[in-house]
């Protein structure tokens, strides 16, 4: 049987993307590891497709400038707990069900993501390319991951009573960018 989730990017397997790249030259050595990550955060919950929520437990796990603007410490340990508990009871409702607003056009080169996760990583790319940079960082991806409402990612920071717009605001600090 095969796995629901690829192991590998389609760079891994020898298929490029539609555009000619590789699909890992689109990341930085370490937003790679964050996506890697989030494949088998999602393999090991058993879920069929990588979300926002996985990506964003990755982000904390494996990016500190990323996690540095999600907040102070008890924020982020709470942040965690629901995170965590992902799998053992919170979130449990999300098992089977594909993560998409409708608001956001599907991604084809997404395979593995959800509509919404793979549109969080175009985005993350759109904003590194905005900034003249040609790969996507952790803070790229953490920005798109919070701009839709309908983003698991989203509900998980409001239940942990972090704010999607200050977190924008945070990461065009950080950058130096307007919060688009």
């Amino acid at each position: 049987m095969q796995p629901r989730i690829p192991r590998q990017s389609a760079g891994e397997q020898g298929v490029r993307p539609s555009d000619g790249t590789d699909a890992d030259a689109r990341f930085s050595p370490e937003l790679a590891s964050v996506v890697s990550g989030a494949r088998r955060r999602a393999v090991r919950d058993g879920d069929r497709q990588i979300d926002t929520a996985h990506l964003l437990h990755s982000l904390l796990e494996y990016d500190p400038e990323a996690r540095a603007l999600l907040g102070d410490g008890p924020q982020i340990a709470r942040l965690l707990g629901y995170l965590v508990q992902r799998s053992i009871g919170y979130g449990l409702r999300w098992q089977s069900t594909v993560e998409d607003s409708g608001a956001v056009p599907v991604v084809p080169r997404g395979a593995g993501f959800s509509p919404l996760a793979a549109a969080a990583v175009e985005e993350a790319r759109a904003r590194a390319v905005r900034r003249g940079l040609t790969r996507a960082c952790g803070v790229d991806l953490l920005a798109a991951l919070v701009t839709d409402p309908q983003a698991r990612a989203v509900e998980v920071l409001g239940r942990a009573a972090v704010e999607p717009r200050a977190v924008l605001a945070r990461v065009a600090d950080h950058l130096g960018t307007s919060s688009r």
